[in-house]
């Protein structure tokens, strides 16, 4: 699956291929949606309400699942990243406005999971733990958590967190979820990084890739498209 262009980290280098590897097409797949779908919102950090527009989900991660991976590979990476967050906030979620579909937007990650070994070719749906707090949870399969950009002084966010665009934004939100199959076992990291800075150790690493793209809105004039 060719990756679409976005979250690439804003103003970060495009990901390097490592030598001789920028041929090899991965897969990914998952069980809980196809590519392009709708996220069911299970899988989502808020669910619209009919009385306060949102509500809290289950916030469960989504089942992921990868195959046709480079000679090479030592470990993985997987991030979910959405394109579409309103790069201001003064409209956002505010009664009797909007927040127009042309507005610039940035980049926001929900996961940021690395150093997965390389004899793993899935991720359960469920099994991700989501933590709030100082220290990071352990990852399945010995893997590391980076911080998701829900977090905030004082409230590291580690772990998956799911979609909660605004309710009142007239886009329709993209949730990217891209498996980087690295050339290296571990990456010389400390745990509490964020997207960017793992995208940033992971160029020239990168054996292949391949996303899988999940939409989402809570905006209920978008949410039968």
């Amino acid at each position: 699956m060719a990756r679409n262009g976005n979250c690439s980290g804003g103003d970060t280098a495009p990901i390097a291929f490592a030598s001789g590897q920028g041929g090899i097409v991965m897969k990914v797949r998952s069980d809980s949606f196809d590519d392009n779908a709708r996220i069911p919102g299970a899988f989502a950090y808020g669910v619209p309400d009919a009385v306060h527009h949102v509500r809290a989900g289950a916030n469960s991660n989504p089942h992921l699942a990868w195959d046709e991976v480079p000679a090479g590979t030592r470990s993985f990476a997987v991030v979910c990243c959405d394109p579409d967050v309103p790069h201001t906030g003064s409209d956002v979620n505010i009664e009797g406005r909007t927040v127009p579909e042309e507005l610039p937007r940035t980049d926001f990650y929900h996961l940021v999971l690395f150093d997965i070994p390389a004899d793993v070719r899935q991720i359960t749906a469920g099994s991700l733990q989501t933590t709030h707090g100082r220290s990071g949870p352990a990852a399945p399969h010995n893997a590391r958590y980076g911080l998701n950009d829900f977090s905030s002084a004082g409230n590291d966010h580690y772990g998956y967190d799911g979609p909660c665009p605004p309710w009142n934004d007239q886009r329709i939100h993209h949730y990217v979820f891209t498996v980087s199959a690295l050339d290296v076992e571990r990456l010389p990291l400390r745990q509490a990084v964020n997207g960017k800075r793992l995208r940033e150790a992971m160029a020239g690493h990168v054996l292949g890739q391949a996303d899988l793209v999940g939409t989402y809105t809570l905006n209920s004039a978008l949410s039968s498209n």
